[in-house]
């Protein structure tokens, strides 16, 4: 990690959304050579002639530092960082196009946010299954409050990143650190996962809440009880209660739940005026991680043996039909005498 105090980084972002190319532009600005993969050849071709990414991240300059490539090789080979932000189900087949590539040496970040469907791994778990070669204390999670749009515009933000090893955590939060975007270390990756994750689940819900207009209360309630359920699903796979307590938990589920920017609440919002889920994933041409992620903690939850009541109920609504106005009902009658206030198991 010789290189922590120079631009001299060499630096691959793979995932061309609205958060890859935030975050590839926040790099460039500061001075970094920034590799950028892109999956779409129309988006590479928008980014190199008119420095825009105007299907994902419209309205903003990218910097001549950041090129954009179609090819995996380029974009991973020889880099000190390799950043990536692809959507959760497409995480193992995005890290197995890498594996062939990406340099034992190189640290790996992860900035997408769920729990892959079939094997209820965070990324980082995808990451290390599929990277086996690199050691775990090279990887990282950085996650917290941070809409895509107000990171590329320079708003201040802050957000933390999690390694099991200290100095890859200090390393990271060196490169990315700049005036506008704070980075604070932990060594709790799984806390910091499951915080990213388990919001988006919480921000349909909050959403479906302002959709049907019930008011502040509800909402007010079940961001509450949703950090609930985030810390009780944490607590089971061993994250430490203060990640959920900090940026990456309630941070960014306050910002999830309440911020017209979120892909995960206006999809909520969307189904409790009356649309159909399919309908609206088929307009979206961005990804709700949060509906992929529904399916992996309503099933993670039930494997666990543990009450995810909030979480339970959107599942029901995504992928069973229920009336978005039945849950309210389910969720307030339910039975109140396992149920202590400040006792979160």
């Amino acid at each position: 990690m010789e290189n922590m105090n120079t631009k001299q980084t060499k630096i691959g972002v793979v995932g061309a959304g609205s958060w890859g190319t935030a975050l590839a532009k926040l790099l460039a600005d500061k001075g970094f050579s920034v590799d950028l993969w892109v999956f779409e050849k129309e988006v590479r071709e928008r980014i190199e002639t008119a420095r825009e990414n105007k299907l994902f991240l419209p309205g903003i300059t990218l910097p001549d530092r950041i090129t954009p490539y179609n090819d995996i090789e380029t974009v991973v080979a020889g880099k000190d960082i390799v950043l990536v932000v692809v959507p959760s189900h497409c995480m193992r087949e995005v890290a197995g196009n890498m594996k062939p590539y990406i340099s034992k040496d190189s640290i790996v970040v992860s900035a997408s946010k769920g729990i892959e469907n079939k094997t209820h791994l965070t990324m980082l778990g995808v990451l290390g299954e599929q990277l086996d070669f690199i050691p775990r204390n090279r990887m990282a999670a950085l996650s917290g409050p941070s809409f895509a749009k107000e990171v590329a515009e320079k708003i201040p933000t802050v957000v933390a990143v999690a390694s099991s090893n200290p100095e890859t955590g200090k390393y990271i939060q060196q490169v990315f650190s700049c005036p506008t975007f704070r980075v604070y270390v932990n060594d709790d990756p799984v806390g910091v996962e499951i915080g990213g994750a388990v919001k988006n689940v919480i921000a349909i819900a909050a959403g479906i809440c302002d959709g049907m207009k019930l008011g502040l209360n509800p909402r007010a309630a079940l961001i509450t009880r949703g950090l609930t359920e985030m810390k009780r699903l944490g607590a089971k796979l061993g994250a430490d209660p203060l990640t959920l307590a900090g940026l990456a938990g309630v941070g960014d589920l306050l910002l999830t739940c309440t911020g017209e920017l979120s892909r995960n609440y206006t999809v909520g919002k969307k189904i409790g005026q009356g649309q159909k889920i399919e309908e609206i994933t088929a307009e979206m041409r961005m990804v709700a991680e949060g509906v992929k992620t529904t399916r992996s903690v309503f099933n993670l939850a039930r494997k666990l043996g543990i009450d995810l009541p909030i979480c339970n109920e959107v599942y029901y609504v995504l992928f069973e039909g229920l009336d978005a106005g039945k849950t309210i009902e389910r969720l307030m009658e339910r039975d109140l005498k396992h149920e202590l206030e400040g006792v979160i198991f």
